[in-house]
Parts: structure tokens; C-alpha cells; sequence
């Protein structure tokens, strides 16, 4: 469907200009990497700090692989395995994989055997390019391990010429493996078709060319991985990968950036973000910054030597989505939008009934157009559930994609990322967005980046902050409730702030892992030191109730109940452990009357001395 455009429902009109690849036919990704090493095959393709090919020596490389694989039994709809760290060799090997005909299946080898083993299983995986090491990690199963190093031999004895071509744009490309909701990965099918339409925009948005110097700094489990290899190797770009330690470490994948004469780089929306908080230098010749995964926050200083482009796309839809520059913009008045869609597709954002919601308001992501995949792998239930038919499109047959992420329409015409609907969260009967408080406290200026959310560890949910501060931040809790107090209702003010020194990623670094948040505690609570601590007896006793009550490893006596997240409901439960406590009889008026540990415990305190005088 070329360039389609949504129905006139009042939200702006979100396609762009519409562009294919300048070839004619059936050409695939291995096709226009095979002209790129005839037209250059001296210029550098891929570059590590043990290893560099040229466009000619990946040629090669990759097909007698590929002839090796076709003599194994590899065509088309077959899946191959590629268990293989971030290095040429990976790359080698996937284009390998397209060249025989098959869809490759990346796979990290840090994670769990056993996660290996089952998407494996899952997928019907007959060929799995690994080290023998790993393969015997992984375990035994039906498919047979290539340790292309070990049989490198026999390997080189295949023809240097490209293989037969056997598929069309409508065969698989790839399968990629990501969370599911029921603990069990799924495996994603985009299509060589689906592939294409990626490359062409990326091409023509972001002007990419046999100069640019790209790096490849993704895990090989994130499909970002994707638009970091095939786009820039179609156009002859250099792919440059740099060490482990550098990828994770902002100030030294600044270093490397620039000791690289990078010109192009993808990093993930987290390390982004620690990105644009550093100094670069005047010999800088990065262009592009292209970030995405997770929601970015920061909006670049106006001194950059480079453009932030900020993304947004499922793994369903083949990466990317939405995209648009984040220009700097000191007024912060609201998160950076995810841009609009890329050329053939489109976006709607739609109600419960799939109705368009009104311009600005905010509703449910739906996607179509080019990208969408073909579906998951052995789940036609998940199938029917989130790839849905397109009411608004005129082909028969055409599916759009049910992201279960919220979003509005901005003035601008581009879209506001507004959290998952499943993040949602519902605490004594108000809906709240964390992404909401996130951005508050992402504005504020001791904060490099946060994360909110709600836990339930003392049995009663509650809001908790994780921050990572500045370096020479002084943070106090007091100053932060303060803070979000004037832009937030009492409710939507975290009970709890947690200091991390950064935060926690998934496996494969594309998001922040938020089940490995750790909880509160008295060693990593945010505490400005200002608390007073109880003198009396009973004070001791009434701190020890709402430190456990609220979860809280330390209360001051001055602390406010409702403040540190207390509600009518544990106010109850408030009165219920005084009155076992202390054998008195509080009115729950009284706790909104007398918030605070020593208000409190001086009722009590008066409540037995009236007692005592009575027994006396």
C-alpha cells in the first residue's frame, strides 16, 4: 500500500514522504550488500579492535558461509541461529544466513542456557552458528552446531560466488525473540519486505553514505541491532564495534565516539540521556545521535555538536515507528515527543472501541502500514490479539499493530509517548501515570534520571522513586516532596526515594529492568539527615508502627503520615496497632488531626496519664 493515510478524524496526518529503494526488481538486503562489494570492494565494512573486513572480504566470507549453509539444508522460511557475541563474525554470519535464503535468529550468548535453549526449541531451529563452547552450554536438541572457526576449513572449500537467490520480499528476513507478558519470549517474523521499507527511510531521512562511520553498540538480542547493521552496510558506511566496557559507560563512549570520527550512532534512550549531560569536544564530527527503547526525558543543551533524533517502534513493527530531532528547548514544559511516523506508515491513536480520540487527548497506539510483521511465531492466539484488522484502510486484509502503549497528538503534529497501558497504575482509586512524576523529576536540576513505580513490599502499594542524582547533587527528600508538591496532587507524590548510581538495564540494554529495582531500604533511602529522632518511650513504640506500616526504614518524629504515603486506609490500621500497642482507643480524626509521630505519641502519652490518674 503506498503511502497511506489515516481517515479524517481531526488528528493531524501523520505519513511523510513516501520513498523505496532506488532498484529495480526483486532485490533483497544481501543483493544491495553484494553491489555495494563490486562497485567497493576495498572500502572498510566492518571494524572491531581485533578485526577488519572489507566490503570484499565480508563478499566472500559471507557466501561460502552461505554455501555451507545451503548444503546443511537452509532456504527459505528455514530459521538459523546466530549465538554470536557483537563482533564481524555476527554480521558475517546473519548476512550469510540471508544469502542461503533462510531468516536468521539473533541470539546473545550471555543469556540464560536454559532461555537459549527453549527459543530454540520454540523456533525449530535446525542450524545454530555458535562456538562449540556455547552450544554445549546450551544443552543437546534437534539442531546442529556450526562453529564456523572450527570448520573454517571446509567452509572455505564453498564457492566465493553469491548462491542462487531462492526467496522474494515476501519470505522471512529475520525472527527476533522478546519479553512476553507471560514470562515466555515470543519471536517476532519481519519479512524481507518489512526490512526494505526500513532501510529506504532511514536512507533518505537521516542522508546516509559510503562516509559515514557508524557504530554498532546494541546487544544482539535488541532489535535496534537491525537498523544499526543493514541500512548502513546497504549504503557502504563502515560499521565500527567497540569494546564491552566502552558501549555501557557514557563518558568513555563519548571518548570513543569521537577518537572514532563516528558520524552516526544509535545508544540507548538510558545512556542517551547521560550523553547529553556531558561536555563534547570541538573535534567532535558525530551528526547524528539516534536514540530510543525507553522515554527520554532530557532535551539536548543548545551547544551539541550533533542533532538528537528521538524513535519509537515495537519489535513488531521492525524497529522504528516514529521519528523526529528533539530540538533544545529550555522551557521543559513537557517530555520530548517520539516524532512522527516514517514513510508508509502510519499511527493512530485510538479509544477502547477503536475509535480516533479527539487531537490532543490520549488514547492507545496503533500502527500500520509497511512494518508491521508478518506476526509471532506459534501464537495465533497472540496474533488475533494484538495484530488487529485496520478499520481505516481500504486494502482487504491489511492488519495494524496493537502497541498497548498511550500517546497523543501534540500542536506540532508529532507524538507524545504517554506510558504503557498496562504501567498504569490505580492506588486507592486514583489512576496515575508514573511517567508523569518521572518527567517532574527528571526536570529537576540535581536529577540525572529517574524511574517511578509502585511497589508493594509492606502489602500496601505505594509510589517509589528510584533516582540516579547528579554528581554534585545534595538531594533531600523533604526538598523533592516539596518540589513535586507544587505540580502534583498529595497522591501522586512517591512515598519513598531510593538513590542508585545508575539504573538497572535488561539483558539486553534497550530498557530499564524494572523487576530488578531494589527495594527501600535504611542504606539506600534518600535522607537529608534532618529527621529528629524520638525521644521518649512511646515516641520509640509510634516511629516503629509507621516505619513498618509505610515500609519506610527510617520516620522522624515530625514526619508527616500522610506525606510519606500514608492513606484513610492505613490510618486504620494505625489505630488498630496503637490500640494493641498501648491499650487506648484513638478516633481516626485524630490521625488526620495529629499527622505526625510526636503529635501522636503526645495524645497517647496524655491518654495514659488520664488512665493511670483514673486507676490511682
Amino acid at each position: 500500500m503506498d503511502n497511506p493515510s489515516s481517515v479524517d478524524t481531526g488528528q493531524p496526518k501523520p505519513a511523510g514522504k513516501v520513498t523505496q529503494i532506488n532498484h529495480s526488481g526483486e532485490l533483497l538486503v544481501s543483493d544491495l550488500i553484494s553491489a555495494r562489494a563490486q562497485h567497493a570492494p576495498r572500502a572498510v565494512a566492518l571494524v572491531s579492535s581485533s578485526q577488519s573486513l572489507t566490503y570484499g572480504d565480508l563478499e566472500v566470507r559471507a557466501n561460502q558461509l552461505a554455501h555451507h549453509l545451503r548444503s546443511l539444508g537452509v532456504g527459505p522460511e528455514v530459521l538459523v541461529g546466530v549465538c554470536l557475541d557483537r563482533s564481524p563474525d555476527m554480521v558475517t554470519a546473519a548476512l550469510a544466513v540471508l544469502k542461503a535464503g533462510g531468516a536468521y535468529v539473533p541470539l546473545d550468548p550471555s543469556y540464560p542456557a536454559e532461555r537459549l535453549n527453549f527459543m530454540l526449541q520454540d523456533a525449530g531451529i535446525p542450524v545454530l552458528i555458535a562456538s562449540q563452547k556455547d552450544g554445549d552450554r546450551i544443552g543437546n536438541g534437534a539442531w546442529r552446531v556450526l562453529d564456523v572457526e572450527e570448520e573454517a576449513e571446509e567452509i572455505a572449500r564453498n564457492p566465493k560466488v553469491v548462491p542462487e537467490k531462492s526467496v522474494s520480499r515476501q519470505n522471512l528476513a529475520y525472527v527476533i525473540y522478546t519479553s512476553g507478558s507471560t514470562g515466555r519470549p515470543k519471536g517476532v517474523q519481519i519479512s524481507h519486505f518489512n526490512l526494505l521499507n526500513l532501510i529506504s527511510w532511514h536512507q533518505r531521512a537521516f542522508a546516509i553514505s559510503s562516509d559515514d562511520r557508524v557504530s554498532q553498540l546494541a546487544s544482539v538480542g535488541f532489535d535496534a541491532v537491525v537498523w544499526e547493521v543493514w541500512p548502513h552496510l546497504v549504503a557502504g558506511s563502515s560499521l565500527h564495534f567497540p569494546a564491552e566496557e566502552v558501549r555501557v559507560d557514557a563518558e568513555f563512549l563519548r571518548d570513543w565516539l569521537v577518537a572514532e570520527r563516528i558520524t552516526v550512532s544509535f545508544v540507548p534512550t538510558p545512556i542517551a540521556g547521560s550523553l547529553l549531560a556531558l561536555a563534547w569536544p570541538s573535534e567532535t564530527v558525530l551528526r547524528l545521535l539516534l536514540t530510543g527503547g525507553d522515554t527520554l526525558h532530557h532535551y539536548p543543551p543548545s551547544n551539541l555538536p550533533f542533532t538528537v533524533v528521538n524513535n519509537y517502534g515495537p519489535t513488531e513493527c521492525t524497529v522504528v515507528a516514529s521519528s523526529g530531532p528533539v530540538l533544545p528547548n529550555p522551557a521543559h514544559d513537557e517530555a520530548p515527543g517520539i516524532g512522527r511516523p516514517i514513510d508508509n506508515s502510519e499511527i493512530y491513536i485510538l479509544d477502547e472501541h477503536l475509535q480516533p480520540v479527539p487531537s490532543g487527548d490520549v488514547g492507545e497506539l496503533f500502527i500500520a502500514g509497511r512494518g508491521v510483521a508478518r506476526g509471532y511465531l506459534n501464537r495465533p492466539e497472540l496474533d488475533a490479539e494484538r495484530f488487529v484488522a485496520n478499520p481505516f484502510s481500504k486494502t482487504r486484509n491489511e492488519r495494524m499493530y496493537r502497541t498497548g502503549d498511550q500517546g497523543r497528538f501534540m500542536p506540532d503534529g508529532q507524538i507524545s509517548f504517554a506510558g504503557r497501558v498496562d504501567d498504569q497504575i490505580k492506588i486507592r482509586g486514583y489512576r496515575i501515570e508514573p511517567e508523569e512524576i518521572g518527567t517532574l523529576l527528571d526536570r529537576y536540576p540535581g536529577i540525572q534520571e529517574s524511574i517511578v513505580v509502585a511497589r508493594a513490599d509492606s502489602g500496601d502499594k505505594r509510589l517509589i522513586a528510584y533516582i540516579v542524582p547528579r554528581a554534585e547533587a545534595k538531594l533531600s527528600d523533604g526538598v523533592l516532596r516539596s518540589y513535586l508538591r507544587e505540580h502534583l496532587p498529595d497522591y501522586m507524590v512517591p512515598s519513598t526515594f531510593v538513590r542508585l548510581s545508575s539504573l538497572p538495564m535488561t539483558t539486553n540494554g534497550s530498557k530499564i529492568d524494572r523487576g530488578s529495582l531494589p527495594a527501600p531500604s535504611a542504606d539506600n533511602t534518600i535522607d537529608d539527615g534532618s529527621r529528629i529522632r524520638p525521644i521518649t518511650p512511646v515516641e520509640e513504640r509510634v516511629v516503629g508502627i509507621l516505619s513498618e506500616l509505610l515500609g519506610i526504614g527510617e520516620v522522624g518524629v515530625t514526619d508527616n503520615f500522610f506525606f510519606l504515603g500514608g492513606h484513610s486506609l492505613l490510618g486504620t490500621q494505625l489505630i488498630a496497632r496503637a490500640r494493641d500497642s498501648f491499650g487506648v482507643e484513638l478516633p481516626l480524626r485524630t490521625v488526620f488531626d495529629s499527622p505526625t509521630a510526636a503529635q501522636l505519641s503526645a495524645i497517647i502519652e496524655q491518654l495514659l496519664r488520664n488512665d493511670q490518674i483514673r486507676a490511682d
